[in-house]
């Protein structure tokens, strides 16, 4: 499955690169979006991989600190990323016939590099305070990978400033971009309520329902995780949670951009045929 995340992701950057016709802003966000996938799996499950294998599970603590910083931040990062591509939605479905000088590019690299920025300096900061923590020498971490609250939890004096800490964070980088996209799905399922024909409808509901899809799976996750740290749901929940977010979601997200969107699929198609194409003119 990590083989297949890593797969399906690269080569929807790939197929992006290639056709002229996917040089837009949501497919440059969707480039991103596919490389933060393949970093938060690859911060995860290789390791994950190597505790399969080992009878005695153990990480250094460098690579724990390591683990933690990008796993949290790229997390972050895919967060206020999909806040941005529900914005560029909003745009492509309320205001289409300015969305080119909206979406220009100066704009979408800022958005990008705001994704970036935003979600790298939450976890260095979370990263920092949390490995400042005496931490117990009879205490181990019962969870997948180093988890934050699982990491802090191992600490020998009292957390709860750190659990304030993380809970405020969640709100930040975890709600603020998610109410941003509510609202902009608001705006945006007003507008194809408003569209006379019942084909104009069902292609604005289309040009969003890939984007959709993802974010339900990510916030809503994330959410059940982190937003209410003391009535948190079991371990087990937990590490199925995170499971399921490592592995499954960025397995996921280029199936879904795929099979839903007739653009990426039209690329696909037409990149087969000049591969077919090709290799016929070799053989021959």
């Amino acid at each position: 499955m990590y083989l297949v995340t890593v797969l399906g992701n690269f080569l929807i950057v790939l197929l992006i690169r290639l056709d002229g016709r996917l040089h837009t802003p949501m497919y440059f966000f969707l480039t991103n979006l596919s490389l933060v996938d393949v970093s938060y799996a690859t911060s995860i499950v290789p390791q994950l991989l190597v505790h399969f294998l080992a009878e005695h599970k153990a990480i250094p603590f460098l690579n724990c600190a390591a683990q933690l910083f990008f796993s949290l931040a790229l997390g972050g990062i895919e967060f206020v990323l999909l806040a941005v591509m529900a914005y560029d939605r909003y745009v492509a479905v309320c205001d289409p016939l300015r969305y080119s000088a909206i979406m220009n590019s100066g704009l979408c690299t800022k958005l990008a590099i705001t994704s970036w920025v935003s979600g790298s300096t939450n976890s260095l900061m979370q990263t920092a305070i949390t490995f400042q923590l005496p931490m117990c020498t009879n205490k181990y971490i019962d969870h997948i990978s180093c988890e934050l609250l699982s990491v802090v939890r191992l600490a020998c004096v009292d957390t709860s400033s750190n659990e304030v800490a993380i809970m405020v964070s969640s709100v930040v980088l975890l709600m603020t971009p998610f109410f941003l996209v509510l609202l902009s799905y608001v705006q945006i399922i007003s507008t194809i309520l408003k569209i006379q024909s019942r084909e104009g409808r069902k292609k604005a509901f289309h040009t969003c329902a890939s984007h959709l899809t993802v974010v339900a799976l990510c916030y809503g996750m994330a959410i059940f995780t982190y937003i209410q740290p003391h009535c948190s749901p079991s371990v087990l929940q937990k590490k199925l949670i995170s499971l399921f977010y490592a592995v499954f979601t960025p397995m996921l997200n280029p199936m879904i951009y795929s099979l839903r969107n007739k653009e990426v699929k039209g690329a696909w198609q037409k990149l087969l045929v000049q591969i077919s194409g090709l290799t016929s003119k070799l053989s021959t």
